[in-house]
């Protein structure tokens, strides 16, 4: 009588690893762009969205044991970490750019940044300054980085029919600030 028995080899999972993308070569290149887009939009600044990108792939590498792909695709929760990396920076800093601020202020003016892509006209720039915090990133998360009404809605904890009427508000707003004499939809 002879008796199949898988002999189980030790370094198959060690193989297995070796052959599989590493978490830099699959995520980043595909959502770097959206996510740094993102912070560039909740910032207004390119140097700080370059800098929270960096530490929201970071912390997401850190803590990729956390992601569940059962829950949702990769960009919702990548988004989601870059997302309470910026808040985490917001609630650290606040001082600190106050006090950069004024410095930079009694410093003589320096050259323009160069257009970055992505980058939006400046009447674009002050149509979306008149938007709330939470307008400003709904429109990040829907236009920007493309996300669906229910991935941004997690992203940002609110429920997709709310994530909708503030994507519509906001781009109502939008359109006015824009075109004074558009009508109101």
């Amino acid at each position: 009588m002879v008796v199949n028995v898988a002999i189980p080899r030790p370094h198959a999972r060690e193989a297995y690893l070796a052959e599989r993308p590493s978490f830099a070569e699959a995520a980043a290149p595909a959502n770097r762009l959206a996510v740094y887009r993102y912070l560039l939009h909740l910032t207004g600044d390119p140097h700080a969205a370059e800098d929270l990108t960096q530490e929201a792939f970071a912390r997401a590498l850190s803590r990729l044991d956390r992601y569940d792909p059962s829950r949702g695709p990769l960009r919702p929760w990548l988004v989601a970490v870059a997302r309470r990396v910026a808040i985490d920076e917001a609630r650290s800093s606040r001082s600190r750019r106050a006090r950069e601020r004024r410095f930079a202020a009694a410093q003589p003016p320096a050259e323009p940044e160069p257009e970055v892509p992505g980058d939006v006209s400046g009447d674009l720039r002050a149509a979306l300054a008149t938007l709330t915090p939470a307008e400003r990133e709904t429109v990040a998360l829907r236009v920007v980085v493309e996300l669906s009404a229910a991935d941004a809605a997690q992203v940002m904890g609110v429920t997709p029919s709310a994530c909708s009427t503030t994507l519509h508000r906001a781009l109502g707003k939008l359109r006015r600030a824009l075109d004074p004499e558009a009508p109101r939809v």
